[in-house]
């Protein structure tokens, strides 16, 4: 008998599932929808352009949640956008995956330590931009809590070897909610390159944050954070 969060799934579109997916770190369901699409490009359109009703789209909703192992599918897609931007905030999926991680207990356990540098490492390997800044001009260094020095100093040393290459952020792109591609391609011109280091964390935000995930648990197995 199918149960009725199945029904749920067979009953929506395929980018309901999508965002689904996402959110339940369901690849099993995602590599269906993948599938299903029939060819690269009419996956990568699923992926890149399907959002939520608050402008979010599935790549975010993945890493606000610190769902690795559906990171790693998506950045595995071919012409799969790596900095697209939430429709409040102008968050690219780094800034949402700070956001997750800031939510974690500090100081970091050896275990959350490695799941983070983990998580950030992969998506900065894979093309996403550390220097894009946010509606609120900030990076996702800057929005690191200060217990993050780890995770900071790894998105600086990102931003110092994007300078080195003499990487700009194209600022003549019109595109307000499109990001670049996993080659590393950048088109918003609300992408500022950062030029300090400072952090700007928000801790009435975390504790707001932490408060609206009060009551939810994170699953220890396959390297989620305890």
């Amino acid at each position: 008998m199918a149960t009725h969060q199945q029904e749920e799934v067979e009953g929506a579109s395929p980018g309901e599932q999508l965002i689904e997916a996402c959110r339940r770190n369901n690849t099993d369901l995602l590599q269906t929808l993948i599938t299903e699409a029939g060819s690269p490009t009419a996956a990568a359109a699923l992926l890149n352009d399907t959002k939520t009703v608050l402008g979010n789209h599935a790549y975010h909703e993945a890493a606000l949640r610190g769902n690795y192992e559906i990171i790693d599918l998506l950045l595995d897609q071919d012409l799969f956008e790596c900095d697209p931007l939430t429709r409040h905030d102008a968050d690219t999926p780094l800034h949402s995956a700070i956001r997750y991680l800031n939510t974690l207990p500090l100081p970091l356990s050896p275990h959350n330590l490695d799941f983070a540098t983990g998580l950030i490492s992969m998506m900065l390997e894979a093309g996403s931009d550390p220097r894009v800044r946010n509606k609120a001009h900030l990076t996702p260094a800057a929005l690191c809590d200060p217990g993050l020095s780890k995770i900071r100093e790894l998105l600086e040393e990102a931003v110092f070897v994007q300078m080195e290459r003499g990487g700009l952020v194209d600022e003549d792109d019109d595109d307000d909610e499109r990001g670049g591609y996993a080659n590393g391609d950048v088109g918003d011109d609300d992408r500022d390159v950062a030029s300090d280091s400072g952090s700007d964390f928000d801790r009435e935000e975390l504790e707001q944050q932490r408060g609206h995930k009060n009551g939810h648990s994170h699953a220890n197995g396959n390297g989620r954070p305890f």
